[in-house]
């Protein structure tokens, strides 16, 4: 089963990248409802590197919905509009409610918007798979509108030098 998510946000595609690569940044998208607590005692990495790792806690207006394994990869091709980076979280929920699904892999991918760099097209598929999934694709859809709009409202802060108001 898959969610999928386009849209055109309000910040070039290298601060875009950015965000998908920083844990602050991408729990940011869920709050305030969920959190992500890291469960490595030196805590969330500053950047999710390609090849890593992260465990985390997930948490839902304060109660545990299990834990998660982060695990990412990252890829560039070019399309007819060119260049695409998209990252790969082929990680895995581990315990809680979530856990009762085989296959979780999330695909996000950033392009400068066609007919305006300045913006972002942001691509994202969720396929999950297993018994649950039928009972588990409602809510994550849910959770992937709420995403939608947490990305579009928060894009613009992305940037590192925001352009002055002067």
């Amino acid at each position: 089963m898959r969610v999928h998510l386009k849209l055109v946000i309000d910040c070039d595609a290298d601060a875009a990248w950015r965000a998908l690569h920083s844990p602050r940044a991408v729990a940011e998208l869920y709050g305030p409802f969920l959190a992500l607590e890291p469960l490595a005692a030196e805590g969330l990495p500053t950047t999710l590197e390609a090849g890593a790792d992260v465990p985390v806690r997930l948490r839902a207006l304060g109660a545990s919905l299990g834990a998660q394994l982060i695990h990412i990869s990252d890829r560039r091709v070019d399309d007819a509009h060119g260049p695409v980076r998209i990252m790969r979280d082929s990680g895995i929920p581990l315990t809680g409610p979530l856990a009762a699904l085989d296959v979780w892999d999330h695909q996000l991918a950033v392009a400068p918007a066609p007919g305006d760099p300045g913006r972002t097209l942001w691509r994202e598929r969720l396929v999950i798979g297993g018994a649950a999934a039928p009972a588990f694709w409602p809510v994550l859809w849910g959770v992937w509108q709420w995403r939608a709009a947490r990305i579009r409202a928060l894009a613009p802060t992305w940037a590192h030098d925001p352009e002055s108001a002067g």
